[in-house]
């Protein structure tokens, strides 16, 4: 039998294989057979195995393999294990159960001294971050300055149909965060040793994902199965004893009396709230917030990101460049790609939240200005491929005046986009063979955008700095000879994308609290310390215990510890 890749038997040593390479279209008892050939033993000897991660190799387009990593239980694992010693694709399935560090929250959260935690954003990383608090019995209080993740969806679509923003519910703000409406990808690079990231794909499972997230190599959901997704999550903080507050906008937080200690925050509409552990989860667009941590004197400081552009292919050609004759094969779904060039001024410029089979969105949160995003539902079945070609920026040349200069950036070069776009939160667009070229457009070509609420065609020159528009003119050439069509003349450009990730940095010490504000716990994507919806979310968790742990009078210590400085890589 085959039991599911998530179900861990308990008391039973299982086998790890990896490096199982079988073609594309192989019998589904292949998987069995392979199996049994590589360990050296019986048919009989093989009680039961499940897929713990499913990839393919498209380096050889006429050759593409699936490649299978698998747990097994055998008949004799010890004498496997023996026998097989040498060979570095079989070991011992690792336990990747998560275990909460705290059992007795309900324990604590009874004290009549008792203050709830606050989580402030209700985006992957608070979501996550309140759903653990809640797990252990602690009860946060969640304050989202959004509204929820079904009001949002409705303010969300004004903008791109009627172009009508509403400052407090867009892409950016609102229940779910920003990773609500993009493709849903949900790997990342963040080392994992306490399992953080099997424990938020179980979690997703739970609330409604398709359980191939817990096999496939790069997982995604989409944007509609998020959305109901959210909903299932915070049904299940509130049954737990949280509290949920849209609307609640954190104006301000408040400092015990001659010390640098949390004691509480204060909302837009007066109501001051009680709290000695504060986790700030707010996502890389709320300046405002960042604007009052600075006035606060929170430490923080400006970190690296990256400015560009959304380019849009069909799906057909990228499909073509990557797998050739097996292009669409339902097991490969729509292509994706990862691209990277050095300019020769020195930048980076490289591909950035590639979306299969999906569309550009307005994403500004701010009036007066665009800003770009990619998005992909489930099926990935729309007709292009989008994704940020974008260029490196760092504090010291292009920003150096401080933590928030960063954002002054940003800001600049999406009102730039703005007046290019001719107003109406119309975007900015031009084709690859224009840009190349250094002329306007003055119309698009075969390939039709998706933006809404339109575009201009124009000089995205006029809302990039020259540096990005040289390293891109390199880069897109670059990128042509390593994906076939990739420099095709109808490939429309789309400005402007700044918010890759957050312009600052709020850093926090190994016990997850801010470096000069006790009771602080900076999070997630706007603190700097993640990089997509998988990584917001472990850090949610990874924060969420040691809220618990300091609630409980226990150091954060051992592997919680050696993670919580780290920032994450952008996806």
């Amino acid at each position: 039998m085959i039991w599911h890749a998530s179900e861990q038997k308990p008391g039973s040593l299982m086998i790890r294989l990896t490096e199982i390479r079988l073609p594309l279209d192989h019998h589904p008892d292949a998987l069995a057979a392979e199996i049994i050939r590589r360990l050296g033993i019986p048919a009989e000897d093989l009680l039961d195995h499940a897929v713990f991660r499913r990839g393919y190799d498209a380096r050889r387009r006429g050759a593409i393999v699936l490649v299978y990593t698998v747990d097994c239980t055998l008949r004799d694992e010890e004498g496997v294990l023996a026998r097989l010693a040498g060979d570095r694709h079989v070991g011992v399935a690792p336990d990747t159960t998560y275990r909460v560090p705290v059992e007795d929250g309900a324990r604590l959260a009874a004290a009549a001294t008792y203050r709830r935690p606050i989580v402030i954003g209700a985006g992957p990383c608070g979501l996550l971050a309140g759903l653990l608090l809640a797990q252990m019995g602690l009860r946060p209080l969640m304050l989202e300055r959004g509204k929820s993740v079904r009001e949002r969806t409705v303010d969300t679509f004004a903008l791109w149909r009627r172009s009508v923003l509403t400052p407090e519910s867009n892409v950016q703000f609102g229940e779910g965060g920003a990773g609500t409406f993009s493709d849903g990808k949900l790997y990342s690079q963040v080392s994992d040793p306490r399992h953080y990231g099997r424990k938020v794909l179980t979690e997703f499972v739970r609330a409604g994902a398709p359980k191939e997230i817990l096999y496939l190599s790069k997982p995604h959901i989409g944007t509609f199965r998020l959305v109901s997704m959210v909903e299932h999550i915070r049904a299940e903080i509130e049954a737990l004893g949280g509290e949920y507050r849209f609307g609640a906008r954190v104006e301000d937080i408040l400092l015990a009396p001659g010390a640098r200690r949390v004691s509480g925050v204060s909302l837009a509409g007066g109501e001051v709230v009680q709290a000695d552990h504060v986790v700030l989860a707010v996502g890389h667009s709320a300046r405002d917030t960042f604007a009052m941590l600075h006035g606060r004197d929170v430490a923080m400081e400006a970190k690296p990101f990256s400015i560009g552009v959304r380019i849009e292919h069909p799906q057909s050609v990228i499909d073509a460049a990557r797998f050739g004759t097996h292009a669409g094969n339902p097991l490969l779904g729509a292509a994706d790609y990862r691209l990277v060039h050095h300019a020769s001024n020195g930048r980076a410029v490289y591909s950035f939240c590639m979306c299969p089979g999906g569309t550009v969105v307005a994403a500004t949160s701010e009036e007066g200005r665009v800003v770009t995003n990619g998005m992909s539902q489930y099926s990935r079945a729309e007709r292009n491929a989008n994704a940020g070609i974008v260029v490196g920026v760092t504090p010291d040349p292009d920003y150096p005046d401080g933590p928030l200069a960063g954002i002054a950036f940003q800001r600049h070069w999406e009102r730039q986009a703005y007046l290019a776009g001719g107003g109406g939160y119309r975007a900015p667009a031009q084709r690859v063979g224009d840009f190349l070229a250094g002329r306007p457009s003055t119309h698009l070509g075969a390939v039709e955008p998706s933006y809404r609420p339109g575009v201009t065609p124009t000089d995205l020159a006029a809302c990039l700095p020259d540096f990005a528009v040289q390293a891109m003119r390199e880069a897109l050439a670059d990128f042509g000879r390593q994906l076939a069509g990739f420099d095709m003349e109808d490939a429309v450009m789309t400005g402007v994308e700044t918010r890759t990730s957050s312009p600052l940095r709020i850093p926090r010490g190994p016990d997850g609290q801010s470096v000069n504000t006790a009771g602080l716990y900076p999070a997630g994507e706007g603190a700097g310390y993640a990089g997509g919806i998988l990584s917001a979310a472990i850090d949610g968790i990874r924060v969420a215990e040691a809220v618990a742990l300091d609630l409980a009078g226990r150091p954060v210590d051992g592997l919680i510890r050696q993670t919580m400085t780290r920032s994450a890589p952008a996806q």
